[in-house]
């Protein structure tokens, strides 16, 4: 079957389960932000995947899917966020290459400088990301340099990018954030990574794009949030072989994900980049997780906030 014909049967939806309780602003802190929960099939009511960490009023952003800087724009306004100020990004972490995760890069590069942040871009990811980085720059050096040395104030660091890629492990630490990089398991995309992020008052792992990955129950032991992509086992039955046999090696059925929440115990486990097919609600994820594991789970929708 074709691909894109696959894409256009994908169905989503806007399930929500204890979102009074589990949404309830409780740290002056740390906020966490879905800034988007979608995947590559175009969703009008779900932005590229992407999530917001903010700690004392500053973003730590996890992948850049496309319209991220509105949809930041879009949750500063709703939730009367300082900390999503559109000059205010400064730090990008990438799980992986996949174009629906990055197409949003050129937007946190750009935007945030034209409106007058002065700090180059700190874009961290695995292996390939520095030649991402540096294709990006090239791509829109005629821009920069008009806007450099033409009529327009822009300064000359806010559109640059500091690249470091992960070779193994790396820890990113300032005052704010410890940010550990793992790899997970993303099928034959190998440089993939998972991210544990530590604040002063909560801890949140994001797992990426992956297929079952014990490591990301490891890392999440405790954690206050688990962010995990999933798709409903039930329904993958309606999936021709080759594409039940891709979604088996890239992404998380919502059995295995009450295996690696059983596992870590964590506070509340959000799905994001949820996939159903057909007609298929996606409170069947929720509800199949629920079968083995107990605890707060939630599908998550753009400019969710916890």
């Amino acid at each position: 079957m074709n691909r894109w014909l696959i894409g256009a049967i994908c169905a989503f939806s806007c399930s929500l389960v204890f979102a009074d309780k589990t949404q309830k602003q409780d740290s002056d802190i740390t906020q966490v932000v879905l800034l988007g929960t979608g995947n590559p099939n175009p969703i009008p009511e779900r932005a590229g995947p992407s999530t917001a960490i903010i700690v004392n009023n500053t973003p730590y952003l996890f992948d850049a899917g496309e319209g991220v800087m509105r949809q930041a724009e879009a949750a500063r306004v709703k939730h009367k966020l300082e900390g999503l100020g559109r000059t205010k990004f400064a730090h990008l972490f990438l799980t992986h290459l996949h174009w629906d995760h990055t197409v949003g890069v050129p937007e946190v590069m750009m935007t945030p400088w034209t409106q007058g942040r002065k700090e180059p871009l700190k874009v961290f990811g695995p292996l390939g990301t520095r030649n991402m980085m540096n294709n990006f720059s090239q791509a829109f050096k005629d821009d920069i340099h008009i806007r450099i040395s033409g009529l327009e104030p822009a300064n000359d660091k806010g559109w640059q990018i500091e690249t470091t890629e992960f070779d193994g492990n790396y820890l990113y630490e300032d005052e704010n954030v410890k940010v550990e990089a793992f790899r997970v398991c993303h099928g034959n995309f190998e440089q993939s990574v998972g991210y544990k992020v530590t604040t002063q008052d909560k801890v949140i792992v994001l797992s990426g794009d992956t297929a079952y990955c014990p490591i990301i129950a490891e890392k999440a032991k405790g954690a206050d949030i688990l962010i995990h992509e999933g798709y409903p086992s039930k329904s993958h039955a309606k999936l021709p072989k080759s594409w039940a046999d891709y979604h088996t090696a890239y992404h998380t059925s919502a059995v295995d994900i009450a295996r690696i929440a059983n596992a870590a115990k964590p506070k509340l486990v959000v799905l994001s980049h949820q996939l159903t097919w057909m007609d298929d609600p996606l409170s069947m994820i929720v509800d199949e997780i629920a079968e083995t594991y107990k605890g707060n789970v939630i599908n998550g929708n753009d400019l969710d906030k916890f």
